[in-house]
């Protein structure tokens, strides 16, 4: 059994409190809604929420994969919710989001895997909220083009796809994915559409070697990614994959100053970053 180790005192956050957490939090049961915030969990969720800004998640909320990383749930999903891209869609009017994030678990057991509720959901979310920015965190769909192209036509203005560590652990912590597969899906939308910004995340502290790391930084930024984010990987709970490192803060700021130097239109780099921290900034 892995035991989970004692954070450092530069991962440790507050609990989150406030009255616009409050009001999320509230307006997400009321709604029977899903957020990565709450599923993956986020320890960014106090900071994000009192702010406004959430992570909404669709599909449900278990996960055909098995990632050795997530939090979220695995096993057999729920039927589809043909009314939740609505249901989304009005609580971003409801709480005034300017911008948001839209991510889901993988369905790999429906035969579109999920594209369909994806297509909607972003075109509600912008008729009901003309104004509002999206970026979709996407899953890899297979490396399907007819089914990325779905989210690619419908024009939010972000899309990522987390390609979350390098090569030679890839087997190991994304069981069902394939490095070379996620870095051809990020390649392909800035194909189809150069104006749509592309981004990816990769996760550090996973038994990962610093060569590895820039490697896969270039290989990253050779697929024409905008925008990049370097986090600590958190053990969530002693049946996932182990912490191997705590790497510290300065570390991350190196690989910041190495990414922006790669190319890279924005670098998200911090212990406690995520795919969605500061994700309104990216659009700018």
């Amino acid at each position: 059994m892995n035991l989970i180790q004692k954070k450092p005192n530069w991962i440790r956050v507050k609990f989150p409190i406030g009255k616009n957490y409050n009001r999320l939090q509230k307006l997400v049961a009321l709604h029977k809604l899903n957020t990565i915030c709450q599923s993956g969990s986020c320890p960014n969720i106090g900071e994000c929420w009192e702010k406004g800004v959430a992570t909404f998640m669709i599909l449900g909320n278990v996960c055909t994969r098995s990632c050795r990383f997530c939090g979220v749930k695995t096993g057999r999903p729920e039927n589809v919710d043909w009314e939740e891209p609505e249901k989304v869609a009005r609580s971003i009017k409801i709480l005034k989001i300017k911008h948001v994030v839209i991510t889901s678990v993988n369905r790999d057991d429906l035969k579109d895997m999920g594209a369909s509720i994806w297509r909607k959901t972003i075109q509600l979310t912008k008729d009901i909220n003309p104004s509002i920015t999206i970026e979709t965190l996407i899953p890899d769909f297979k490396g399907e083009k007819k089914i990325i192209e779905k989210i690619i036509s419908s024009k939010p203005e972000v899309i990522s796809h987390n390609v979350e560590t390098v090569p030679r652990l890839t087997k190991k912590i994304r069981i069902q994915a394939k490095y070379d597969r996620s870095l051809k899906v990020l390649q392909y939308i800035k194909e189809k559409n150069k104006n749509i910004r592309t981004k990816t995340g990769i996760m550090l502290g996973l038994g990962e070697k610093i060569e590895e790391i820039l490697e896969t930084m270039k290989d990253i930024k050779d697929s024409k990614v905008d925008i990049l984010t370097i986090g600590q990987y958190l053990q969530p709970s002693f049946k996932h994959f182990p912490v191997h490192s705590f790497v510290l803060p300065d570390q991350f700021q190196k690989l910041k100053k190495i990414g922006l130097k790669l190319g890279f239109k924005y670098v998200e780099s911090g212990p406690l970053v995520r795919s969605s921290y500061h994700a309104e900034k990216h659009v700018k």
